[in-house]
């Protein structure tokens, strides 16, 4: 096929579960691909096993190790800094970029991050674009894509997700659409979808719940996850037909918040491609 289904790992953060962990519950959920989550140095939840995300300290081959262990491959990481921070964002993007290539995953996504208090209008523009600059000297290098996704303040909206894109003149840089943030932030997610289609490099199938939708669209820039892909507001019908209108090939990585809703999604999702592909 050529969109596939893959799943974020914040879907076994509800459950306190090792790394490990959720790549035998998505593998036995009957996913073949997942989006891992990376942070850099040692912290307590994921050092007990109680916490999804994978420390960058660790050598990278011990989670390719594992992918293989349960038949696994990485869509890409999930690896948010900000980008307006550069003494932060540009070591852990060029740590994550370094990681993903060992891997084999082609993408590490992130967003802008909260924007500091003390940069105008035009200097958050120009300290991200240092960032960007630099770390894609390192995107370049190995061959991985840098996907911002809407989440923040400036990409909430597919105009300012453009204008993050278009600071650098770069293959390497591409966008991450989240379908629900979008969707939260006040956008239309199809026509948005459509917008970014030509720089578009992995989406985030992320649905948003009716009772959400009624209390936050238009008041927040984004959600952690979201519920199973069919049982929200997003048309999953339309955005499948979109990308396959552009003959896109990736994956879709299914954001939500349990297990149970990852394989509702899973099943939903794969309807509609089957669905599809049968017309």
């Amino acid at each position: 096929m050529d969109i596939e289904i893959g799943v974020n790992m914040e879907f076994i953060r509800s459950e306190d579960k090792s790394f490990a962990e959720g790549l035998r519950r998505a593998a036995g959920l009957g996913f073949r691909v997942v989006e891992p989550m990376v942070h850099n140095g040692r912290e307590l939840l994921s050092e007990a096993g109680y916490f999804h995300s994978f420390s960058m300290d660790n050598d990278p081959l011990e989670m390719k190790e594992l992918l293989d262990q349960f038949s696994l491959r990485a869509s890409g990481l999930s690896a948010h800094t900000p980008l307006m921070r550069p003494e932060i964002g540009v070591p852990y993007l060029e740590k994550a970029i370094r990681f993903a290539a060992a891997i084999g995953a082609p993408v590490v996504n992130t967003d802008e991050g909260i924007r500091p208090t003390w940069l105008d209008d035009e200097e958050c523009f120009s300290v991200m674009r240092y960032t960007l600059k630099k770390v894609l000297q390192i995107a370049e290098r190995y061959g991985v894509y840098l996907g911002i996704e809407p989440h923040q303040s400036i990409s909430r909206t597919t105009a300012g997700l453009l204008r993050i894109v278009g600071l650098v003149d770069s293959p390497w840089l591409r966008v991450n659409y989240d379908t629900g943030n979008a969707f939260l932030g006040g956008e239309d997610p199809y026509r948005g979808l459509e917008t970014v289609l030509p720089l578009l490099v992995h989406v985030h199938a992320k649905d948003i719940s009716i009772r959400q939708a009624e209390d936050e669209k238009g008041k927040v820039t984004g959600t952690p996850v979201g519920c199973g892909c069919g049982d929200g507001v997003i048309d999953w019908a339309r955005v499948i037909e979109i990308l396959r209108r552009a003959n896109w090939k990736g994956v879709l990585s299914v954001e939500c918040g349990t297990s149970t809703q990852a394989a509702d999604s899973l099943s939903h999702l794969q309807s509609l491609i089957a669905e599809g592909v049968a017309a």
